[in-house]
């Protein structure tokens, strides 16, 4: 037995519903029996809960590379400046006019060439990473060595069960 429902719908899905049922075998009521039937199933709830479990795995691990870069770039950085820091004397008051003007320019110059590596596409990060992780295998896993050589041929990573 099957039961009777009344629904309204709007023009536009009147319409379409229309166009579709004058083919052949169709009717109004197999189309909407069918199209609530694939809307209530359970297996639609999986396969949209598998979807989503997928690409949140997906983003937890370009979290964890981007953790990863930043923390090797701020413990750079910080290196950086403490032997900076260590092995420059101060100057003399005579000397700093000048030293200002060679900072400026060469700051100048660092920033053109930061220019032109980020329009090239290119990332020190990655070089570094590529050849610590060519050379270096005790710090990475396997899958990160192969990330970091992806990464440095410029192709996308291969995320698991998605193409």
């Amino acid at each position: 037995m099957k039961a009777r429902l009344c629904v309204y719908l709007s023009d536009q899905v009147d319409q379409r519903l229309a166009l579709a049922a004058r083919r052949p075998g169709a009717s109004k009521s197999a189309i909407t029996d069918a199209a609530l039937a694939a809307f209530l199933s359970p297996e639609r709830d999986d396969q949209r809960d598998a979807a989503i479990v997928r690409r949140l795995d997906r983003v937890s691990r370009q979290l964890d590379r981007l953790d990863r870069d930043q923390t090797i770039a701020a413990e750079s950085l910080a290196l950086f400046v403490r032997y900076y820091l260590t092995i420059t004397p101060p100057l003399p008051g005579a000397e700093q006019d000048a030293a200002r003007a060679l900072g400026k320019e060469r700051f100048a110059y660092f920033v053109a060439q930061l220019g032109r590596r980020l329009a090239g596409g290119k990332s020190m990060i990655r070089d570094v990473l590529e050849e610590i992780g060519t050379t270096e295998s005790d710090f990475f896993t396997e899958a990160e060595i192969d990330a970091l050589r992806t990464l440095k041929d410029g192709a996308p990573a291969a995320e698991d069960g998605d193409a």
